[in-house]
């Protein structure tokens, strides 16, 4: 049965899901920083609220449903930093709640295999801070909690071939280095499917079935493309930025089996070489 869902920070997966739910006669609340993006969430059939700034208090009493993508900052969670209290008082209202978190909190393991009851050793900042936001919701009494440990997520608007098609993507080799992904349209059934049979407690990683090298999935878009493929360039010889040579602190594969069998969820992109394809229908469409 539709209900309320309150989003603190509805952007690119949030976004995802609401195209699931509004359909289906769903009240969706959003939070957003900006009057531009207020306006744009409003031409979805969302109900902005921007915030912080506007009282949030009324869309917390309304909402069945809590969903919350917002980021962890250096002092921690923003939404419980400002609204633990009002959560709390109502914890035993909502009928499910969500967190979106990171693959980023299992850390580096070579490039092994890792599930949900993998231990908590990020190795990087992001990732200590999202394991303390994962453990401040989770100490929310009586709040049912599910959390979502999400893959490098890409989709429409975030695929590698405006890169790759102004030449300045770059396949950057480090020896035995993979990643896993997820479509952002697996992420929204995925909520969906957990909205739908709410599990208090639960975990699961959503990612697809194929953790790659990231120079296999540039060389595939390439092909896709019809262009040269970008030349090899070693790690130890790429100039990054810190934040993309953090990325690469890190190597696991990453299993999905919960979100099968404890939701039901067939992937619609079980590896990027269905994802890459759709997107680029997508943008003949909009061409």
């Amino acid at each position: 049965m539709p209900g309320t869902l309150l989003s603190f920070g509805h952007g690119y997966s949030a976004q995802a899901l609401d195209e699931l739910l509004l359909p289906q006669g769903w009240r969706v609340i959003g939070t957003t920083r900006s009057e531009d993006s207020a306006a744009r969430l409003r031409e979805r059939g969302v109900e902005p609220l921007i915030w912080p700034g506007e009282d949030v208090r009324p869309a917390l009493e309304a909402a069945t449903h809590l969903l919350i993508s917002a980021a962890p900052g250096e002092e921690g969670d923003p939404v419980l930093m400002n609204l633990r209290k009002e959560i709390a008082a109502r914890a035993a209202n909502f009928q499910w709640v969500g967190y979106l978190s990171t693959t980023g909190v299992y850390g580096d393991h070579e490039g092994d295999w890792v599930d949900e009851s993998a231990a908590l050793t990020p190795a990087t900042k992001r990732g200590e801070m999202r394991v303390a936001a994962e453990t401040a919701w989770a100490s929310v009494p009586g709040l049912p909690l599910h959390i979502f440990r999400l893959a490098g997520i890409y989709g429409p608007d975030r695929g590698p071939f405006s890169k790759v098609r102004a030449g300045t993507a770059r396949r950057i080799i480090k020896d035995g280095q993979v990643f896993s992904r997820i479509h952002v349209e697996d992420i929204a059934q995925v909520l969906a499917a957990s909205i739908a049979q709410p599990n208090p407690g639960a975990v699961y990683n959503v990612c697809d079935d194929d953790p790659a090298p990231p120079q296999d999935v540039i060389a595939h878009a390439a092909e896709l493309l019809g262009v040269p493929v970008p030349p090899a360039v070693p790690f130890e010889e790429a100039d990054l930025s810190p934040m993309a040579r953090s990325f690469y602190s890190e190597s696991k594969k990453v299993r999905n089996d919960r979100i099968k069998t404890e939701l039901g969820v067939h992937l619609r992109y079980p590896s990027y070489r269905e994802g890459l394809p759709h997107l680029l229908t997508l943008e003949a469409k909009r061409a």
